[in-house]
């Protein structure tokens, strides 16, 4: 692959993704690129790779991914880009960010400036790209209540403008997570915050992490495995059936929260990937309650169901 020359002497060979992925698992990539400067950058490696023919995949934060121990083939990018701003614009609109912002410290700068609306994120590793494809949320709340506008790089269209409308956003779902191409990014979002008083945002945030640590496991982990049925919870259901800490191999269901999978120092994405099916089949024999992936299975498996 062959990056301008300003870019090139960045681009990562055959890099392990392991370490920046949330379980801790995945084997390397054809290339990595950490993009860290800006949204110029970004675009211009990723439409490089693209003009060259290479598979491109785009990781933030690395949750809410399994990669496959073979690796993914192409260019993997981290978007690291972290621009923050804010303003009083067209219709409520107070806050945009990059894709590449942390959603906890995007939460963290709105609660500095009395914006509310965003406080359910302080407890929900991942980017602002990620969240707006996947509609990420917690506490009763997602994104699709706060998100006004997307500014999307797409393969064929270019730079364009898509509004919460056009995102079609429902339960962990939206427009664009339902494409099979995956050749778009998400550049920049705002949003619609609304005024409220630091101290009290701040105290809802503290009661969101400790809520966090009281039900969620520590260690490696996905977060939650699969989307929760309707009028159930997937940990409910699998807890039902005995499987709170059955293991596979190095990883575990968490005792804690079981829709939650651990991996230990010597777990797999191979185990972890036969955990999820013992799981989601043991659930559908014993209950009759086909349990839907929350996480995106990605990289080289060969067949796989």
């Amino acid at each position: 692959m062959k990056l301008p020359e300003i870019y090139q002497t960045r681009l990562m060979r055959n890099e392990p993704l392991a370490r920046y992925t949330a379980a801790r698992l995945g084997g390397p990539a054809d290339w990595l690129y950490i993009a860290r400067d800006s949204t110029e950058e970004l675009v211009t490696v990723i439409a490089t790779a693209w003009q060259q023919g290479i598979p491109v995949r785009l990781l933030g934060g690395g949750a809410n991914v399994l990669v496959s121990d073979k690796g993914i083939r192409g260019l993997v990018v981290i978007n690291d880009v972290t621009e923050i701003a804010f303003g009083d614009w067209h219709e409520g609109r107070n806050v945009s960010a990059t894709g590449g912002a942390g959603l906890t410290i995007l939460a963290r700068k709105c609660q500095a400036q009395g914006l509310s609306g965003l406080e359910w994120a302080v407890s929900v590793p991942g980017t602002v790209g990620g969240a707006v494809v996947n509609n990420a949320g917690a506490h009763g709340s997602d994104m699709a209540t706060v998100v006004r506008d997307v500014v999307l790089f797409d393969t064929t269209k270019g730079v364009q403008m898509l509004t919460v409308d056009d995102l079609a956003y429902d339960y962990r779902y939206s427009s664009l997570k339902g494409r099979l191409d995956r050749r778009f990014l998400v550049l920049m979002a705002t949003f619609a915050l609304t005024k409220a008083d630091p101290p009290q945002i701040k105290a809802q945030m503290d009661r969101f992490l400790e809520h966090r640590r009281r039900t969620q496991p520590p260690g490696a982990s996905l977060g939650s495995i699969f989307k929760n049925p309707p009028g159930d919870y997937a940990g409910r259901l699998i807890d039902s059936i005995g499987l709170k800490g059955h293991t596979i191999g190095g990883v575990q269901v968490s005792p804690v929260h079981a829709n939650f999978f651990i991996n230990s120092e010597n777990g797999t994405a191979s185990d972890y990937y036969a955990l999820i099916r013992y799981v989601r089949d043991s659930v559908r024999r014993e209950t009759g309650v086909e349990l839907e992936l929350e996480i995106e299975i990605i990289g080289e498996w060969g067949e796989i169901e």
